[in-house]
Order: structure tokens, then sequence, then C-alpha cells
């Protein structure tokens, strides 16, 4: 620092002496504001930087940045296409109540900059509500953009679609930047804008994962924090709230309530299982607005399920399948890939062709929107369905069944598959969901506080799942017991790291004394998965796609620089298995490196080179024959 300090007055004649009178009192008072605001300043800096060199480069008199947006424009372009849309629907009862939802998002839109909540029940129309109030929002209070993280793919491929048709126009620049992982930046239709706009998200209205927005937020490398200064000033609207991770809630609030209070954003918190938020130290005092009027009574007016309990006695997996298979639809919900599997076997050896269906992340990404596409369609045709599906399925995914068997889970989840059945609150007698806990099933190691803390709030002789007095007692529970309070809680750590201003601790982890390496394991993660990536070339769907993607592997495999192009070809053919998996016998011989060294470890790009079933894809259950020469 102190080399640096002497460099600076040769390099810049014209910097004053003192630049106290340019720095903000408040930013000096509070370390965590200082830190924040250096974060904001860095990457504005790292993205002039890099706009100044591409425009040298290409020749231009000045950088290429995006024009203001205009949002009183694009928000009557979003209210008239969106009424376009829901013309002739006809008035029902959750049609009538979805309105009420919207009409109340728009009324709040004008109030000052700051949080707001948005506690509506699956199936209240809260995307198009969030999307109505951020951009109302940004046009009142002349903010730059508006950015909308989801937690799951899914929801993110969904949503920028329906936004896409709201607000992109033919033949006209693009507004909706969507950015995430599986996003194909290499499409014609996305074109260069896509590309550019990605790395520093120079668009009016982002739509992208909670892994992008604050991994890159608690980042320290330039390509990753291009991007964040595009926070100040815009509307951040987190969909399916509820889906942050606990461990890292003590930094993700405090980052939240920085940028609004300090730097002009306004907060959107959308959730049908609004969490307990201002029960934490970040978030107590934090003003907040809530956008409905009334949230328990449209939570009753909303009620399209009735619950049934199945906990004492415990019954098998095959019970559960069998109670399914004798409706004309069902959805299972639940908490393994290999719970999901049992399940589906059950169905497949009695079913016809085209009923069952399976649904986990064994299978890779294309393989499941395909999947989807299909049980859509046959709901949609009122065709026999049933479908097991992991938790993947519950936050956000628009499908609608009439009766939901759901395993034990976090409360949440339990909400969430909930509002899989009779979405469109079209069923007189309500949609059923059943709630069971399987004598046979497992569940993650990291269900076991929360599952404890739902059994206390709820089932037969207490409380409903969409009690909302029960839930947030829930979510205090969770809070205790997991001690996110406690200052050698990894999330109290980091926090503690940002007050002394050591970025490389919160981004990297602390350093381990005895091995005199970097702790991950404390360092600011969204996904703690020390999974591996593998490629199925088998989940294409045609066996020429197959042989394409199978070239792209063999082309990484020999290349001595990795193609990007080639690298987010495969992404939508890329799953992560858990590392249980790698301890199963056999199953390690079963992947070839493409990337990253020659043994198959954490880090390293996988093939999957052992069977791909269909349905259910990778199977983890190798046959003896695959190892014989």
């Amino acid at each position: 620092m102190a080399s640096a300090e002497r460099e600076l007055p040769g390099l810049l004649p014209d910097l004053p002496e003192r630049l106290d009178h340019l720095v903000p009192a408040s930013w000096r008072a509070d370390p965590l504001v200082g830190e924040m605001a250096l974060r904001l300043c860095y990457s504005a800096l790292v993205d002039a930087d890099s706009l100044d060199t591409s425009a040298h480069f290409q020749g231009l008199a000045n950088p290429r940045v995006g024009s203001d947006v205009d949002f009183g424009h694009l928000y009557k372009r979003f209210e008239q296409r969106r009424s376009d849309a829901l013309a002739g629907r006809g008035g029902t009862p959750v049609g009538r109540l979805r309105e009420q939802v919207y009409a109340d998002c728009l009324a709040a839109a004008g109030r000052d900059r700051g949080v707001f909540r948005l506690g509506a029940p699956t199936g209240a129309g809260k995307t198009l509500a969030s999307g109505g109030f951020a951009l109302r929002h940004a046009e009142t209070h002349g903010l730059r953009r508006v950015i909308v993280a989801v937690p799951f793919l899914t929801i993110t491929e969904q949503n920028a679609a329906v936004y896409r048709r709201l607000l992109n126009e033919d033949g006209a620049e693009p507004v909706v930047l969507e950015h995430h992982s599986q996003a194909d930046f290499d499409d014609p239709e996305a074109g260069r804008w896509a590309r550019l706009a990605a790395e520093n998200w120079d668009a009016p209205f982002v739509v992208t994962t909670f892994v992008r927005l604050f991994e890159s937020l608690y980042a320290r490398k330039p390509s990753a924090m291009r991007r964040v200064h595009r926070l100040a000033n815009s509307v951040i609207v987190l969909d399916e709230v509820q889906a942050l991770p606990h461990a890292m809630l003590a930094p993700i609030l405090d980052g939240l309530r920085l940028l609004v209070r300090h730097f002009g954003a306004s907060v959107l918190l959308a959730s049908a299982t609004q969490p307990s938020f201002w029960a934490l130290d970040e978030f107590k005092g934090v003003p907040c607005t809530d956008l409905i009027h009334d949230t328990p009574k449209l939570v009753s007016d909303l009620r399209r399920v009735r619950y049934e309990w199945q906990l004492d006695p415990k019954p098998t997996l095959a019970d559960i399948a069998d109670q399914a298979a004798s409706k004309p639809a069902a959805l299972v919900v639940v908490n393994t890939t290999a719970d999901a599997k049992a399940v589906f076997d059950q169905w497949r050896a009695a079913a016809p062709d085209g009923v069952a269906w399976h649904l986990s992340t064994r299978m890779c990404p294309d393989h499941r929107r395909r999947v989807l596409e299909a049980v859509r369609a046959r709901l949609g045709r009122g065709e026999r369905v049933l479908l097991v599906a992991t938790q993947l399925i519950e936050a956000g995914v628009d499908v609608d069944f009439p009766v939901v068997f759901r395993a034990m889970a976090p409360a949440d989840s339990l909400l969430q598959a909930a509002g899989r059945a009779n979405r469109e609150g079209q069923m007189t007698e309500g949609g059923r969901v059943v709630v069971f806990a399987p004598e046979d099933g497992g569940q993650p190691p990291t269900y076991k506080t929360l599952v404890g803390c739902t059994g206390r709030q709820f089932g037969p002789d207490k409380a409903d799942p969409d009690d909302l007095a029960a839930l947030g007692r829930y979510y205090r529970n969770v809070y205790d017991l997991l001690n996110i309070a406690d200052s050698q809680h990894v999330g109290q750590r980091i926090q503690q790291a940002r007050r002394r201003w050591e970025f490389e601790t919160v981004a990297e982890g602390p350093m381990d004394a005895s091995t005199k390496r970097r702790d991950r394991k404390l360092a600011f993660r969204m996904i703690n998965d020390d999974g591996i990536s593998v490629v199925t070339p088998q989940g294409a769907e045609t066996p020429q796609l197959r042989r394409e993607l199978e070239q792209l592997v063999e082309d990484l495999r020999q290349a001595p620089v990795p193609d990007l192009a080639k690298l987010r070809r495969l992404q939508a053919f890329t799953t992560n298995l858990h590392p249980s998996a790698l301890r199963q016998p056999g199953v390690m011989a079963l992947m070839r490196p493409i990337l990253g060294g020659n043994e198959v470890r954490r880090g390293v790009l996988v093939e999957w080179v052992g069977e791909y079933d269909d349905a259910t894809g990778i199977n983890l259950d190798p046959n003896l024959e695959q190892f014989l020469l």
C-alpha cells in the first residue's frame, strides 16, 4: 500500500494530496459501509478500464456503453402486453385475486426507496406482480436497472422467458439479459449484445441467479466484480427468497441493508414462505413495506389445498407410489435422488408408456427441461401423468396437479410443494397435499435440524404449513438452533473479515495455520457443494446431437487451451454428482477427466461413460459387466 501511494503522484500529477473531502463521512464511520463502498468503486474502476481497453483496440473514440433506458416506456409496454395476454381468460376467483395482488404492488411502487416484501401465496402471480412493481418503481425514482435473482435455473429460464415476451421488441436491442451458467450466449438470437452485457450487466432488465448475484458481490476477481457497481441505484428483486442459504444469511442481509441505505437501491423480497429475517441482527430496525395490504386474508382467500398427514405409522415409498398410481394425475416429491428412482422404478414396471416421469439432478438440465415440457403438455390435455421429483420441482416451477405427495421436509418446502397442487384453483373440493414420513426414505444431512423444527410446529393436531404465525415461529426456531448469531458461525466470521477489510479472507477463507492454505469452507459460498461436474452426452435428445457432444468433449480434452464456446455448449448437458455418489463401488471408474487434471476429483470436469437411463439419467448402480475386459 505504501509503495503504491509513493507511485501515485508521478502517475496522476493532478491528484489532490488529500482525498478526505471526496469520501462521504458515512463510508469512514462504519467499516462495513466502507468495505461495500470499496467493492462498488473497484467494480466501477475495473469495468471502466475494460471498456476503455476494448474501445482502444476497436479504434473507437469512446467506450461502448448502453444508454439510459426510459422505464416509463418499458412499464407501459409491460402493462399493455400483460393485459393482452390475460384478455379472454375470464374472471375466475384466482384470476381476480391475482389482479388484486398486481394492483397492490403497483400502488406501493410509488413509495420511497427501501426494502419491500411480497408475501403472496404460491400461484398468486408473483412473477408479473414483482416485475410490474420493479418497472414502476424504477420509473418513479429514476433508477438505472432492474435485477431479478432466483435460486434455481429452472425458474431463471422460466421467468426470463416471461419477461422477454413482455419487454423485448422485435428488431430492437434486447431489454432482458438472462445471465446464468446455462445461458447460451452463442445463440444467434442472443448475439454480441448478450455476451457483452453479461460481463458487466449493462442491460435495463437482468434475470440471474442468487449464486451469480451474491458470489459476484463478495468476490475479489475483476471478471466477477465488473457487474457489482450496477447494483447501486437499481431495483433488486429476490424471488423465492426462502431459498437463500442459512449459513450465508448474515453477509447477504447486511449487504442488502447497505445497498439500500447507502447506495440508492431498493430490494423486493418475494416468497410465499417469507422468512423471519427481521429476527436477525443484520435486519433489525430495517424499515420494510409490505406490498400486500392484508397477507393473512389473501392466504385464506387463495387457499386451494387441504393437507393430510401420514406420519404415524410411516408408509414405505412403495406404499406412496401405489397411492399416487391410483390417481389420474399425481406428483410425488421426495428428498433424495435414490428415493425418486425407487418410486419411478415401481411405476415404470406397471404404468403404460408416457404416463410415468422422473425429475432429479441425476439428469442433465436439457433432459429435465424436456421432461417438464412433456409433463406440462400432458397435464394441459388432461391426460394421465405421474411425476416423481426431488425438491428441484418446488420453488416457482409452473405445474398444476390435483394431488401432491410430499416427503417430510423443512416447512417452506412443504408449502412450496403444495403450490404445485390445484394451482389454478379450479377444483371445487380443493387440491390434496399428503405429507408423509417414508419409513425407507432418506434425506440430506442438512435437513435434520430443519425437519425437527417443522415437526414442532406443523402436523396433525398442529398447524398447516400455510399458517403464517406458525411459519414465523418455525424460522425463528431454525435461526436459534443453527446459531446464526454466534460469533463462530461461518456467516459471522465472514462479517468479521469484512469489518477488517480482508477481502481475500471473505472470498477464499481464512489462512489455516497448520496447512498454510486457505480454508474454503469458511469463505463466502452460496452452494457448499464438493461434488463433481459431469458431462452426459447420453442425455442428448437425438443420436446425432449425442455424437456432436461426444466430439466436443474429445476436442476439449485434446485442446491445449479450452474453447469457451464449446464449454458453454456442454453446460446444458452437465450435472453435479454429490460426493456421496463417488464412494459407491465402481462409480469413479465410469468417469473420464476432460479438463482440470488426469484424476477424477473436485474441480475437474469429467465425462460420464457409464449408463444413462432415458428416464432417470445417470445410473449409479453399475453392472459388473461394465468392468469386464
